[in-house]
């Protein structure tokens, strides 16, 4: 039998909780990294299911990491065209991520055949949305439906393109502007709605020739690349779980230290705040790389509904599961428009976040591109959350869990390590026991 979480009602959270280092520039520092010239030292990595795929997918291609422990590394760059084609098909389990980002970089390769492959979740997601672009800027690459195993075959010469992609993706444009390091020309991603940026703030502080304007991001052919450190900020998709439970939990007070508040990172913070949470935001500062990070105070405020809008989706894609919970206790009627990309994620989000806010009692219905949900300011009943191997909902059933009457049981948590290794002990740590009336 899998193993289960039952998570009782809590009275509130409290004190300085540390969070992992950011998926997103992890997966991207270890990328970056291993084509750069000469050792790059990472520090705050955040060692996941997903980040740690990548890893191991750099080393397979020749680049020697070093962990150090810690969360620090010293990953050995091999130059912009120096990675290797393995023996064996590189497995980046169920990292979307890597599965979507390498490729821009072995398309520029000189040489090699390589073969990208991933659990049976990552094996639902669909990659023509890189291998489509990729194929018209000269790529060889081929997949199996559309989805993964996914086949580049280096050596073909890339030469730049103009790729407006049909849905805001940071990891689409990220695949292509790795890619246009090894194209000639200048290849440009068009962007009507803004996506996270933190490929192109690595490029710039490693050197790369790129050039970022008001709805689009250019990159020209590269020859080398040079970092010394990468700096990685606390993953503010992890320290959203915590901020969700610390709003609802009466009495609740936290902090949050050296947390990425990238623009494109931060839209659930822009939508608490409409909804009168108490959220403040202070410390701020630039990494090296160049990555705005901050501290964080939370306090426990009643919510009231409001609309999440199409053009803020792509800032808060990983909150929506949180977002609708946060929704169902406050008051008023909330609607969700424009997140059909969550239908591809680890579950079908819009569907699974449904089902299991429903099972605890919430009233939630699902559309086509979102949700419509109708807010009551208490706490939910509880219930069983059945999150699918999909990490964020599994969390999302946990934060439910300390806002209910009755506690919630998630089934086969073991999922949460795919982005938040520790989620159960942090949340244990900081949570105070409710009180039985």
């Amino acid at each position: 039998m899998n193993d289960q979480w039952h998570v009782q009602p809590a009275g509130a959270l409290r004190g300085e909780i540390g969070v992992n280092g950011d998926k997103s520039v992890s997966h991207r520092a270890l990328l970056i990294g291993s084509v750069c010239e000469g050792a790059v030292r990472v520090t705050g990595f955040g060692p996941s299911a997903d980040t740690l795929a990548t890893r191991d997918a750099m080393r397979s291609l020749g680049v020697r990491i070093d962990d150090l422990g810690d969360g620090e590394l010293v990953v050995h760059g091999v130059g912009l065209r120096g990675l290797r084609a393995p023996a064996e098909p590189i497995d980046a389990r169920n990292a979307g991520t890597l599965m979507r980002l390498l490729p821009g970089l072995l398309a520029g390769q000189p040489e090699g055949t390589f073969v990208l492959d991933g659990d049976e979740s990552l094996r639902r997601r669909p990659m023509r949305r890189v291998a489509e672009p990729l194929a018209r800027m000269g790529a060889a690459i081929t997949t199996t439906d559309d989805r993964a195993p996914l086949t580049v075959v280096a050596g073909a010469p890339l030469a730049a393109i103009d790729y407006q992609p049909p849905v805001a993706s940071a990891q689409v444009k990220s695949c292509l502007l790795l890619a246009g390091l090894a194209a000639d020309g200048t290849t440009r991603v068009i962007e009507p709605i803004t996506s996270r940026d933190h490929t192109e703030r690595l490029l710039m502080a490693a050197g790369a020739r790129i050039e970022r304007f008001p709805g689009r991001v250019e990159v020209q052919r590269s020859e080398r690349l040079v970092l010394d450190r990468i700096e990685v900020p606390g993953d503010i998709s992890s320290a959203a779980f915590l901020i969700a439970a610390a709003t609802l939990l009466p009495e609740s007070h936290i902090f949050l230290r050296g947390i990425g508040i990238n623009p494109g990172r931060t839209g659930m913070l822009t939508v608490l705040e409409r909804m009168g949470a108490r959220i403040s935001v202070f410390d701020r500062r630039l990494t090296e790389a160049g990555e705005p990070i901050a501290n964080i105070e939370v306090r426990a405020a009643e919510l009231i509904a409001t609309e999440i809008e199409p053009e803020i989706v792509p800032s808060l894609i990983d909150e929506l599961p949180l977002l609708a919970l946060l929704a169902c206790c406050a008051r008023g009627r909330t609607v969700v428009r424009g997140a059909e990309d969550l239908k591809a994620k680890e579950s079908d989000r819009i569907a699974s976040v449904a089902q299991a806010l429903t099972a605890c009692g919430a009233r939630i219905e699902s559309t086509s591109d979102g949700w419509k949900i109708r807010g009551v300011p208490a706490r939910l009943r509880g219930g069983t959350i059945d999150p699918q191997g999909d990490h964020r909902i599994a969390m999302m059933g946990a934060i439910a869990g300390l806002h209910s009457e009755q506690g919630v049981r998630v089934t086969d948590p073991a999922c949460i390590a795919v982005s938040f290794p520790g989620f159960r002990e942090i949340l244990a740590a900081a949570v105070a026991v409710r009180e039985r009336e």
